[in-house]
């Protein structure tokens, strides 16, 4: 057989059909004279002298069956990535439609994701896939021509070529791909309306910066590479795909940093391409700094194609597309960070340019850049058909939102645009016009209402970015401070505590009287204490005192530095670094010299007084006992003075003193009405950061000093408070750890284990800090996985209490006693029970009294009942004296004495006393104790508490199991006493 190729095989075949060069050419989609060229080859290799022979070689020579157009589609030179989704849904549309639009921004990855689904989709056309490049195009007339050239077509006679290309396609089932339509929108439209009136069988699938803006148009919006992590990011593979072929892979590990660089990109495939083939010689730091400059770094593109060669180019592309007045708009809004509305727009970049540019003179005349009147609603009008036209460009992004349609600058635009800005010497003048606009939004929000944080979110970043461009600038001083003002309080009304603290110290750098400074750090100082950061807020104080001296406010600052002395014994737990007691001293002494009469500050120095001065600050354990009534006598004087300030603030902070006093007294019961008459006083505190640390910081004493004196049902509800307060939303393991204390004292275990998966995500969260004044909470958990009998997750807890460290004495005496002894009683282990709480309660360290002393004296009468020990009655006459008027530790020991007398009313009655008490565990606990049928309901109540029997297992313990005590009604009486 002749060797004759595929395509010779194709124009002999429709010689045999006995049509015409330009008929076999338009069914082929190639040029006539290529045709020529086939037929004369043909000819030459069959050795037949006319075309009529030929036609009679058909059916020895041609292929069987039809024609099969080979597609034409440029071969990709790399990869093609990701986007399952995104060619799924273009590949649905294109056979629902015939006319669809890729739209996006230029390096979004229209051509690339149109040619792979014009590649997947090939064989739906029986008559070929077609792909027209536009970018050579600079005349919107040549269209057709650039249509014809793809498809091998010259102009036929009497035809002009839109005709030809028309006349070529009739009666032919293919898909045609117009690549790059944004420059000659006006040539592609009537082209592809007078195509597809004629075509039916013919799909066009076009890509565009802008829609094509005809009424048959189906618009695909080409997003950005999606950027989540967790969900397989094409952003992520992208890039690191093409860090691998350049010789340089990437560890998984990594995927982390190439996101951030990935999101920075907002998405987009070439900037993403563009920075992978940076990385073997800046890696991702290097790229990650350059990127505060992307369109310098994001170069060395392909140099087959000078659009895409960098970012640049790209924008430079758009740009020129551009009229003059979009151009200007465009360059304007760039100082927009955040999504924006056309209202904005107007305010901020003026309308002189819209209506000149749209032909408009004087549409904007008396509207200036305030806007007000016709003249502000015509400067907004005009302002909005430019964003749109910017928008149809893909040179914004438009979102909806309930406060109305709002468009975003992608970032390498918004660069581009700041770059335009610096070029048309408009930069200073835009950016001002934006800190104006700010400063006005800004003092609007400080007005809350129910969609505050919605507008606060929509233009924080805006503030933040007007804020670090004014701060720089001498001129831009005033507004730069009152901005960070203003977002200092913004950002602590959100619980961005961690930024209201860098805010109110940037506001106070700012300042240029330093009486406002002096406030501002204050401010600061309050913030840094929602932190529980002792040393900033120490630190704080210390420069609000220097600025205050410096401002002539002589008793300003002698109550900064005498509350900078309370700080340092008051918050001592807070600190990573506590001052020394001679530096505390110092600066009470400094403080009582500058205070002179003034009440404000002679009641903070007196409040320095009632803790410094008793040796309590860096001590740990309070004064000497002989000191105790004089450290009592100064507490109530600084509550006397600060109460004469009519500030509650400074009562409750003195009223803190006079509860740390009657601690070190061993009165539990004061220091829990105390801490109460503090929560009264702060009833209604203002939402001010140092009204919010006041509050958060008595909540906290107010639920330990309540559980100390035995009020469960109080201390879970000011625990709950404290949990749910939205300053400490971010700090799950400070809003939990109290709510923790009491839940695992009341043997709650559902509650205990739903808390301690929010305690343990924000200790984690927070770098898993070894902080001693969590370890209660953490002993609490393990305790409660002790009773549910889960001895793996009780270790773990262990050692996570091991990791948080813990204070002197807490673990021995306190906490640590009070949770062992109470999971030894549960199974059964008395004697072990009774030498863990060994030590007489005198030598409990001092520091326990508001919480733990009555539970661990309780619990120790009980143990040596239950162990039968000889001096079980000394015990108990001992624990009632010390406990009497706590509900809970009164009917612990009721109940053990009920045990050593035998006495089941009075039992069963503690059973009742703790249920009342919000106690269920000790109730059901008691009922077991009591034996017999009354053990099966004890035994029930763990059983809905998610606690496991008590004494050894399978089974009920009753009271009998214990060591040393028989279980009620054996004996001769029915009663057997131990001992």
């Amino acid at each position: 057989m002749v060797d004759i190729s595929p395509r010779e095989a194709e124009v002999l075949a429709l010689v045999g059909e006995h049509l015409s060069n330009a008929e076999i050419g338009a069914r082929l989609f190639i040029s006539v004279r290529t045709v020529e060229t086939h037929v004369s080859s043909l000819l030459r290799k069959l050795e037949v002298p006319d075309r009529r022979a030929l036609a009679q070689r058909v059916p020895e020579e041609a292929v069987a069956g039809p024609a099969q157009p080979v597609p034409v589609l440029p071969a990709p030179l790399t990869s093609f990535v990701g986007r399952v989704r995104e060619r799924t849904e273009l590949t649905e549309l294109i056979k629902a439609h015939r006319q669809v639009t890729a739209v996006g921004p230029g390096g979004v990855g229209k051509t690339r994701l149109a040619l792979a689904v014009a590649s997947e989709a090939a064989g739906e056309y029986p008559d070929g896939v077609w792909f027209v490049d536009l970018v050579p195009v600079a005349d919107p007339g040549m269209i057709a021509t650039a249509v014809a050239g793809a498809l091998g077509l010259g102009e036929q006679p009497g035809r002009d070529m839109t005709g030809s290309v028309v006349a070529a396609l009739a009666g032919h089932h293919a898909l045609l791909v117009l690549d790059n339509c944004e420059h000659v929108l006006d040539g592609v439209a009537p082209l592809l309306e007078r195509l597809l009136a004629a075509c039916p069988g013919v799909t066009v699938l076009a890509t565009s910066r802008a829609r094509l803006m005809v009424p048959f148009e189906r618009v695909y919006q080409v997003p950005p590479l999606s950027l989540a992590v967790d969900g397989g990011s094409d952003a992520i593979a992208l890039f690191m795909e093409r860090a691998a072929a350049v010789g340089w892979p990437l560890d998984p590990p990594l995927r982390e940093q190439v996101a951030s660089i990935c999101e920075r990109l907002d998405g987009m495939a070439l900037a993403i391409e563009l920075a992978a083939a940076r990385y073997p010689t800046l890696g991702l730091d290097g790229i990650t700094t350059a990127l505060s400059h992307p369109l310098r770094m994001l170069t060395g593109g392909s140099r087959a194609d000078e659009r895409h060669r960098s970012v640049r180019a790209v924008l430079d592309w758009s740009h020129a597309l551009l009229e003059p007045a979009d151009r200007v708009l465009l360059r304007r809004v760039s100082v927009f960070v955040a999504p924006f509305t056309a209202q904005a727009a107007a305010e901020v970049t003026g309308a002189e340019h819209v209506a000149e540019g749209a032909g408009f003179e004087g549409a904007a005349e008396g509207a200036g850049f305030e806007g007000a009147g016709e003249g502000a609603g015509a400067e907004e009008g005009l302002v909005a058909e430019g964003l749109a036209r910017l928008a149809e460009q893909s040179l914004l992004v438009v979102t909806a939102s309930p406060g109305g349609t709002r468009y975003r600058a992608l970032e390498t635009i918004r660069q581009y645009g700041t770059e335009r800005l610096t070029e048309a010497g408009e930069l200073v003048d835009a950016r001002s016009r934006h800190l104006r606009w700010c400063l006005a939004k800004a003092a609007g929000l400080t007005e809350t209402g129910a969609d505050w944080r919605v507008r606060f979110d929509a233009v924080a970043d805006d503030l933040r970015a007007a804020l670090a461009w004014a701060a720089d600038r001498a001129e831009q001083r005033a507004d730069a401070c009152r901005l960070a003002r203003f977002l200092a309080e913004l950002t602590f009304t959100r619980h961005l505590t961690a930024e209201s603290q860098q805010r109110y110290e940037q506001a106070a750098a700012l300042a240029d009287d330093p009486a406002v400074t002096a406030s501002m750090y204050r401010q600061a100082a309050a913030v840094a204490g929602c932190r529980t950061i002792g040393d900033d807020m120490y630190r704080l104080r210390r420069a609000a005192a220097d600025a205050a001296g410096r401002a002539g406010d002589t008793a300003g600052a002698a109550g900064d530095l005498a509350t900078a002395a309370t700080i340092a014994y008051r918050f001592s737990s807070k600190f990573v670094r506590i001052p020394s007691p001679a530096e505390a001293l110092a600066l009470l002494t400094e403080a009582r010299e500058l205070a002179g009469d003034d009440p404000a500050a002679q009641a903070a120095v007196s409040l320095a007084e009632a803790g410094v001065l008793s040796d309590a600050f860096g001590a740990a354990q309070g004064p000497p006992d002989n000191a105790v009534p004089e450290t009592i006598a100064r507490a109530e004087r600084a509550v006397e003075l600060a109460r004469r300030t009519g500030d509650p603030l400074a009562e409750s902070a003195a009223l803190d003193a006079l509860t740390a006093a009657h601690s070190w007294a061993g009165d539990t019961l004061a220091v829990a009405a105390t801490a109460r008459r503090r929560i009264m006083l702060l009833s209604d505190t203002p939402d001010t950061p140092a009204g919010t640390h006041e509050l958060i910081d008595a909540l906290g004493m107010v639920t330990e000093t309540g559980l100390g004196a035995g009020d469960v049902l109080g201390a879970r509800r000011w625990a709950r408070q404290l949990a749910g307060h939205p300053a400490l939303a971010e700090v799950g393991h400070l809003a939990t750890y109290r709510l923790l204390m009491v839940e695992a004292l009341a043997g709650n275990a559902a509650e205990v284990l739903t808390g301690s998966v929010r305690f343990l995500d924000g200790w984690r969260r927070s770098g898993s800090p070894a902080l001693p004044g969590l370890a209660p909470a953490a002993a609490g958990v393990a305790m409660i996985h002790g009773l549910r009998a889960d001895q793996e997750a009780r270790g773990e807890w262990q050692e996570i209490l091991d990791r948080l460290g813990t204070s002197a004495g807490g673990r021995t005496y306190g906490y640590g006693a009070v949770f062992d002894a109470l999971l030894l009683l549960h199974q059964g282990q008395a004697p072990e029970a009774l030498e863990r709480v060994a030590p007489e309660p005198g030598e409990v360290w001092k520091w326990v009294t508001w919480i733990w002393l009555h539970w661990y004296v309780a619990l120790r009468a009980e143990a040596a009942v239950l162990a039968a020990s000889p001096d079980a009655r000394d015990r108990l006459a001992e624990a009632r004296t010390i406990v009497a008027g706590n509900p809970v530790a009164d009917a612990m020991v009721a109940r053990a004495e009920a045990l050593l007398d035998g006495d089941r009313a009075a039992l069963l009655g503690t059973a009742a006393a703790f249920e009342v008490a919000g106690c269920r565990y000790q109730s059901g606990r008691t009922l077991l104790l009591a034996g017999g049928a009354d053990a099966e309901r004890g035994a029930a109540v763990l059983r809905e508490l998610g606690l496991a029997p008590t004494g050894s297992e399978p089974g009920v313990a009753p009271m009998g199991s214990e060591p040393g005590v028989a279980p009620m009604g054996s004996g001769v009486d029915g009663l057997v006493r131990p001992g």
